[in-house]
């Protein structure tokens, strides 16, 4: 093979022209760099292709984790949002029963209150009119007192004088109506 290829490269140049692979402007120029390249591309494909693919390759799993990280991280934020909404629901709940629960308590403590003022209330009530029958019992112990003295000055007066006369009739006519008075 070798050989067919080297009269064929030679047999031009043996008639002075044609195809002379070792001028670089003719045709010669590209087959050495068809055959460099061809050569090459093996080694090349190893330490530049290889390696480029690879991080390209890597790039790609780093996208796609990063992909799923992030679509996870999203549903973990959606989960922690309806969780947060749920405990804030459940706040508003608790707070919504704790406020019913004190308006409950300041409601029968004012009930409390109420019914303990309305008890002062009615026992300062007793209490007075407790007081103020002792004072009437005492203004009228105090009248009777003074209608015995009354009386008895009368009698002195009525037995000084004559009984049974018309002004004695009057006296103790007055002195009854005093004492009917006195004793309303």
């Amino acid at each position: 093979m070798d050989l067919g290829i080297a009269l064929l490269v030679s047999a031009p140049v043996a008639e002075g022209g044609g195809l002379n692979p070792f001028n670089p402007t003719g045709f010669g120029g590209i087959l050495w760099t068809w055959v460099i390249f061809l050569v090459g591309l093996p080694l090349m494909w190893k330490v530049v292709m290889g390696p480029i693919t690879h991080a390209l390759e890597a790039r790609d799993e780093q996208a796609a984790q990063a992909i799923k990280a992030a679509e996870k991280a999203r549903e973990e934020t959606a989960r922690a949002k309806a969780e947060v909404e749920g405990k804030v629901a459940e706040a508003r709940a608790e707070s919504a029963r704790m406020i019913a629960e004190a308006r409950e308590r300041a409601s029968a403590v004012e009930k409390q209150i109420v019914d303990e003022a309305n008890l002062k209330a009615l026992r300062a009530s007793e209490a007075a009119q407790a007081a103020i029958a002792a004072e009437r019992d005492k203004a009228i112990a105090a009248i009777r007192d003074e209608v015995v003295d009354l009386s008895m000055r009368g009698a002195r007066a009525v037995l000084d004088r004559n009984v049974g006369g018309d002004d004695d009739r009057r006296l103790v006519s007055d002195m009854v109506g005093k004492l009917k008075a006195v004793s309303r």
